[in-house]
């Protein structure tokens, strides 16, 4: 199959012009200011006239299909990854989960079973230790062998994923013998309990008190602490899902020190807010997730740490639970610790940032492609196969409008969920048509591509990959 993208603004984290991409087979074969004398020659012309031409999306955090209190996040590798190619998204990494008492490799083959044969488009995975022991760490090195190049530790959660400063050191010092990196969940989980259980005592249930059980100083103190214990062990470490300003401070800081320190934001800390939680009766259900939504009044530091890379990535943490399900958000009716932690995203990422960044002048379209695919893609060793549009790159490939308009709600989206956290939000921007490894996925907004195409992607380890970790922000170029 050979594929010319004609007429359409290119954009990369670096550059910004008008032209065309000739595709061959799986990957780009050249770019170029004019390749219309090839029109003749290919099998499918899209006329990208007026659009934007830029890489897909890499979502580098999402839950498919993820055990949760009891009960499973409703999108699984199929249907997730289909809401993710509507969005413009053409790479996931997803999270294996290490049970206690279970191996590494279990983990690996367990989440492998989940997502072969189902994914719509390519996926790799991070690995979730539950637990610390030393055989584990010695396991960390096969997984890299098998491409799961970082690892996600969690100071969040005790009696379920949460790991003592001890254990994490350790981890760390493993993922510096191993090219590996460490995606660390920072909260202050051992107080948080205390908070959490001082609440409900006070018969305090409502779902507000999940953000008020969560104080943004327990998200900065274990950032903080985080970034210490990857000083000591002298390797990087990868702060998820970062929601609160006073722990980008912390991650600035040690930035600033010359540490090697990054973070990822989410849509949700940047257009929603504290004020969700206020909404009147179990409503406020449907935005609790771990870290919890902040003041917007906070909302512009985050994106300032966005434009000035102290932020390098925006993924979505997507891990949806349906609002009107006795297995969903209503486990927790009564109890707001009950609620399940998660919320739907992984399709409206890339229209959502373009909205809130380019079209309101706060980072540029080589800002926006850089946080939302090249970014991603050279933190978690997967550039330059993923994550630009370049000679010799897999042809995942995103004609966007811009100029676009849709109005967000559940009955017009494609998540497994029945509601949407930015219900009746009008944004500016959409995906026109979706191409994984040179094949049209998505085609005048419906689905053109059978589930399982998707493969599996062994990442490379921080010793193998040519950019390393967190390469610094290329200049801008003006939009």
């Amino acid at each position: 199959m050979k594929t010319l993208i004609r007429g359409g603004t290119i954009v990369t984290a670096t550059d910004l012009y008008r032209g065309d991409v000739l595709i061959y087979g799986e990957t780009i074969h050249s770019v170029g200011a004019d390749l219309s004398a090839q029109a003749d020659k290919v099998d499918k012309v899209i006329d990208a006239t007026g659009k934007l031409v830029v890489p897909g999306g890499i979502d580098a955090h999402t839950h498919l299909d993820m055990p949760f209190g009891g009960t499973y996040s409703v999108d699984d590798f199929e249907t997730g990854t289909i809401a993710a190619a509507h969005g413009g998204t053409t790479c996931v990494v997803d999270f294996a989960i290490q049970q206690r008492g279970g191996s590494l490799r279990e983990a690996y083959d367990t989440w492998r079973g989940k997502a072969d044969g189902k994914a719509v488009i390519d996926y790799g995975f991070h690995m979730i230790l539950s637990e610390y022991s030393e055989p584990l760490v010695a396991e960390m090195g096969a997984m890299v062998d098998e491409g799961v190049t970082s690892f996600k530790l969690f100071m969040a959660y005790p009696g379920v994923f949460y790991m003592d400063d001890g254990g994490i050191f350790r981890c760390m010092q493993r993922s510096g013998e191993i090219g590996a990196t460490i995606c660390m969940h920072a909260e202050n989980g051992l107080v948080i309990d205390k908070l959490v259980e001082q609440a409900l005592a006070k018969g305090n249930t409502e779902p507000r008190y999940h953000a008020l059980t969560r104080p943004p100083r327990a998200e900065a103190e274990a950032t903080h602490r985080a970034i210490c214990l990857a000083e000591m062990a002298d390797v990087p470490v990868y702060i998820v899902h970062l929601s609160a300003a006073e722990a980008l401070h912390e991650v600035t800081r040690a930035r600033d020190r010359g540490l090697r320190a990054y973070a990822e934001t989410c849509p949700q800390y940047l257009f929603l807010s504290y004020d969700n939680y206020e909404e009147p009766g179990f409503e406020g259900a449907k935005y609790v997730m771990s870290p919890p939504l902040r003041d917007r009044t906070k909302q512009d530091e985050l994106w300032r740490g966005l434009e000035f890379n102290d932020l390098q990535a925006v993924s979505t943490d997507h891990c949806p639970f349906c609002f009107n399900d006795n297995e969903g958000k209503l486990l927790g009716r009564d109890d707001f610790s009950k609620i399940p932690n998660g919320a739907p995203g992984i399709e409206t990422r890339m229209s959502l940032m373009f909205d809130g960044g380019p079209a309101r002048g706060r980072i540029s379209l080589n800002r926006w492609v850089e946080l939302c695919s090249t970014s991603p893609a050279k933190i978690f060793g997967l550039f330059p196969r993923k994550g630009t549009i370049a000679p010799g790159s897999d042809a995942d490939v995103v004609v966007f409008d811009p100029a676009a308009t849709t109005v967000l709600s559940a009955k017009t989206l494609h998540m497994n969920v029945d509601y949407n956290p930015y219900e009746g939000r009008r944004v500016r921007g959409a995906t026109e048509t979706v191409l994984s490894r040179g094949e049209v996925v998505i085609e005048n907004g419906q689905l053109a591509a059978r589930p399982g195409r998707g493969q599996f992607l062994k990442r490379l380890s921080r010793f193998d990959s040519p950019t390393g970790v967190a390469t610094p922000a290329p200049a801008e170029v003006p939009s």
